[in-house]
């Protein structure tokens, strides 16, 4: 019953995509609770993974993500920064919450006195867009040869403009009225009345994500947050058809793809999600999926046993 089901939802998809369970070899193969191992084996220097909470979130959400990668590579010499310092303002705009955030890695690093060889960073949301704009900055500058993986979980690369749910499109636009919030004014190109000049456009002309080892979008067609083109970084249809700003959201794709293709060693992965979710007003709505990729165990211990803790050995 279980290949006939999968053989009938292969048919379904519209691209030619690799299933998990085709795959014959796990991410890892090691017990979650081995024996000690010898300190001599371990390579010098800290692996610091940085989590970055989205919208209206806290430290805590990724919490899951972080027992997984923990259990899955015992040894490993990881050390969580679970970012908390956006958590009671994530409405106000990028450049503060920005700013906010190298203050936390820095203080991190040095009141820790972490000898780093490794940074990598997990954003959920919002909160990718945050950490792409902390790689710009000049005082993190002297991190950017540590980089190793960014593990992008429905982030909004793209913004919020051409979300196919009129539903959610109002909900942030109220949001944004209620809050007078500058990061969903952002999100919707409504920072600026000349669109190269909005955040978004000028944070993909800025260098960052080329430096990584591993760049991996996960996105999900559930989640009615975050478009899904948005998530993985890719041109959409409303986009094609758009005339007048259509040809700004290709110069902005370009912008972030193009050294990245050109990065010798960097690799970009993109991974797409399909959750089964009840039939509840939250999955309606398509929070139940954006929010999936952060509680739900049965996502986040077959990704990174599948493959996702090869982006963190």
């Amino acid at each position: 019953i279980f290949y006939q089901a999968k053989e009938k939802f292969k048919k379904e998809l519209k691209n030619e995509e690799c299933l998990y369970s085709d795959l014959s070899v796990l991410a890892s193969d090691l017990p979650y609770f081995p024996p000690e191992e010898e300190e001599d084996n371990v390579e010098d220097g800290i692996h610091l993974v940085i989590c970055v909470h989205g919208l209206d979130g806290n430290s805590a959400d990724l919490r899951l993500v972080k027992t997984f990668i923990e259990l899955g590579l015992p040894g490993g010499k990881l050390d969580f920064l679970m970012s908390e310092r956006n958590q009671s303002d994530t409405f106000a705009d990028f450049d503060t919450m920005t700013d906010r955030l190298l203050d936390e890695i820095i203080q991190h690093i040095q009141l820790y006195n972490l000898s780093i060889s490794r940074i990598s960073f997990i954003g959920h949301s919002l909160g990718n867009i945050i950490i792409r704009s902390v790689l710009t900055r000049p005082r993190f500058r002297y991190y950017l040869n540590k980089l190793h993986t960014f593990l992008s979980l429905s982030g909004p690369h793209l913004g919020t403009l051409y979300n196919n749910s009129t539903l959610v499109s109002t909900g942030l636009w109220l949001m944004q009225k209620l809050k007078k919030s500058g990061s969903l004014l952002q999100l919707t190109f409504r920072d600026n009345t000349d669109l190269r000049k909005c955040f978004l456009y000028q944070l993909s002309q800025k260098t960052g994500l080329q430096y990584f080892k591993n760049v991996v979008l996960v996105a999900s067609p559930q989640d009615r947050y975050v478009p899904f083109h948005s998530a993985r970084i890719e041109m959409c249809k409303m986009a094609l058809k758009d005339r007048h700003t259509g040809p700004v959201y290709v110069e902005m794709i370009n912008n972030l793809l193009q050294p990245l293709v050109e990065a010798k060693d960097c690799t970009v992965i993109r991974h797409n999600v399909f959750h089964a979710l009840p039939n509840t007003a939250n999955a309606l709505i398509g929070r139940a999926a954006h929010i999936a990729v952060l509680d739900s165990e049965l996502f986040l211990e077959k990704f990174f046993l599948v493959t996702g803790l090869n982006y963190f050995k």
